[in-house]
């Protein structure tokens, strides 16, 4: 299982071997601890879950006293489940921590984006606006109109003022660039979604190929095809 939970950092700097500089987001990745192991027989499914963030025992439920008590683990503020392929090979209690991911390796990060708040459909959709020709008055950042004369009804998904931001959002193959594994920390190529102090998951990315490992292939192909001539 290539999964844990984490908290965004913040974003920096960092530079390659040549001199490059990168950007990157640091994220405090784990310790995650496992509370129970799911199956198929018990659950309808292979997971296991883990704890994140420990807390104390008045923030909670009762019944998330009752569930931490009895796998005796520990309290924590999150909990969540990551499917793996067979739960026995995971103890209670056992750690994840950020060496699970390597230098090198692309993972999709979510998060919560940031909230805005209510928003014209200028900055939340990206519309151009009205003309700012002599006569205009006040139309300027209005969004037009909204809907034909017959039916005279709004049609469903139009893009109108609304709530910016605040939802799930997962960018994918994003690049492991460095790991500081006695802090727990990773390096991850450009930004992630949330905003700092926010909680963040790293999972393996659920694409299959990596772009640039072809463009190197299909260069080297075109060398042996001009030697080979």
């Amino acid at each position: 299982m290539k999964s844990i939970i984490g908290t965004k950092i913040g974003m920096t700097q960092i530079f390659s071997d040549k001199g490059e500089a990168i950007p990157v987001t640091v994220v405090s990745a784990g310790p995650c601890i496992v509370i129970q192991k799911k199956t198929t027989k018990t659950d309808g499914y292979n997971a296991i879950q883990v704890g994140y963030n420990p807390i104390d025992e008045k923030k909670i439920n009762k019944a998330q006293v009752g569930h931490f008590r009895k796998m005796g683990t520990g309290f924590f503020s999150q909990l969540m489940d990551f499917r793996v392929d067979n739960p026995d090979d995971y103890q209670v209690g056992q750690e994840i921590k950020a060496d699970v991911f390597a230098p090198g390796d692309f993972v999709d990060v979510t998060g919560i984006s940031k909230g805005h708040g209510f928003q014209g459909v200028i900055k939340r959709h990206g519309f151009g606006g009205g003309p700012t020709s002599h006569g205009q008055s006040d139309k300027q950042r209005h969004p037009g109109a909204i809907g034909p004369q017959r039916p005279q009804k709004t049609r469903k998904g139009l893009r109108m003022a609304g709530r910016m931001g605040g939802v799930a959002k997962t960018i994918q193959k994003v690049e492991v660039v460095k790991i500081i594994p006695e802090k727990n920390i990773l390096l991850i190529r450009g930004g992630v979604p949330g905003a700092k102090n926010t909680q963040i998951i790293v999972s393996k990315t659920v694409k299959k190929y990596n772009p640039k490992v072809i463009i190197e292939t299909k260069k080297d192909a075109k060398k042996e095809v001009k030697k080979k001539k």
